[in-house]
């Protein structure tokens, strides 16, 4: 699916006249040959996403239009993984986890979270770019993107603890000149290949950047708060 160049920091992603949906910076759907993910330095402290992207673009020497991700892990961590009619590229740090304990399990999310964090650290985004040589209906391709995500999270409970940090983001792709394909859930050949491949990336860069398993926590969040919960249409009597 992808051609790949990583160049001063900078990963490109290109392949011709391709549908992205993105939910990082500048997101949403794209027409555009190429997509980015850009290694910001340590202590980065940009809030000019728009000129800061356009000058690592520059920098690299890459001038294809697309959407960008920026994450605080080195491309050198960077994996892929292909499968069928798909293919994902990750890159997965987890220094600041957002945990989300379910039932009684707040003691065991707090060992992965801290409280009181700064919404612009990036060091621990997980980035994945996931996309199809086939060419997904309208509603297939955010369905692609939700699949990816949650192929994302099952893999950082499984590994970390926790089912992402306070700033993944997600690309979604694919090709409108390919075969056509309607859907692209987790039973269908491109969802069930998307889970695989989302799955084995983000483990593989997670264990490039950690190979001794020792996750470091610098910052991150714990949603504990509990909300009210109640019927849509309430019964006789309650």
């Amino acid at each position: 699916m992808f051609t790949a160049t990583v160049r001063d920091g900078v990963c490109r992603l290109t392949h011709p006249d391709t549908r992205w949906l993105s939910t990082g910076h500048a997101g949403g759907e794209h027409r555009a040959p190429a997509a980015y993910n850009c290694t910001v330095p340590e202590g980065w402290d940009r809030t000019d996403l728009d000129a800061y992207v356009a000058e690592r673009l520059a920098a690299a020497g890459f001038e294809a239009d697309g959407p960008a991700l920026l994450t605080g892990v080195d491309q050198r961590h960077a994996r892929r993984a292909r499968l069928g009619p798909v293919e994902a590229v990750a890159t997965a740090g987890v220094s600041n986890p957002a945990a989300l304990p379910v039932d009684g399990r707040e003691a065991d999310a707090d060992r992965h979270a801290g409280r009181g964090d700064d919404p612009t650290h990036h060091a621990g985004t997980v980035n994945v770019v996931v996309g199809t040589t086939r060419a997904l209906a309208p509603g297939a391709l955010p369905n692609l993107l939700t699949v990816a995500a949650e192929a994302k999270a099952a893999t950082l409970l499984e590994l970390v603890g926790v089912p992402g940090t306070t700033t993944d983001a997600v690309v979604a792709a694919c090709d409108p000149a390919g075969d056509s394909v309607p859907f692209s859930g987790s039973a269908t050949a491109v969802g069930g290949a998307a889970r695989a491949c989302v799955r084995d990336a983000v483990a593989a860069s997670l264990r490039s950047r950690y190979p001794d398993n020792e996750y470091e926590r610098e910052s991150g969040v714990v949603t504990d708060e509990r909300a009210t919960v109640s019927k849509l249409h309430p019964s006789p009597g309650d």
